[in-house]
């Protein structure tokens, strides 16, 4: 038998919609990046991008367990001396919710060129609304 390589042509994608409301933050980006990558469908190949897009909704109501809220903290640096910045999760739900499910998402996925076009295919929305009716995403599976 020969093994089988995916060529970057000849990958169907498909569009996937996710309800994160209630949903626990680091599952939900667990399952994400593994579709983002391709990892559910027979043709995966690691060094290509295999994978579908994922439309989130409802960032915003994104649940998270024990304390996290107050002690998880998201750092930045502007690029000079004494420039970090610092958040907890509670202010950066309240700021930019749809940047703490992608910061989690792209912490999971590999650390090279293939993680910025498969972060690209993700699309989060605070809200319960999302401009890709036209690409009718089906809902994906939370088992």
């Amino acid at each position: 038998m020969k093994t089988y390589t995916a060529k970057p042509g000849e990958i169907e994608r498909e569009w996937f919609l996710v309800d994160a409301e209630g949903k626990t933050l680091g599952r939900l980006a667990t399952r994400i990046a593994d579709t983002l990558r391709g990892k559910g469908k027979p043709a995966y190949t690691p060094h290509v991008d295999t994978g579908d897009f994922v439309v989130v909704v409802n960032a915003e109501k994104i649940a998270v367990t024990g304390s996290k809220l107050d002690t998880k903290i998201y750092y930045r640096h502007s690029g000079y001396p004494g420039g970090i910045k610092q958040r907890t999760l509670r202010e950066q739900l309240e700021r930019r919710p749809t940047e703490v499910l992608r910061k989690a998402v792209k912490g999971m996925l590999p650390k090279n060129k293939l993680a910025a076009a498969q972060i690209g295919k993700l699309k989060i929305y605070a809200g319960p609304d999302h401009p890709h009716a036209a690409q009718a995403p089906k809902p994906l599976e939370l088992a």
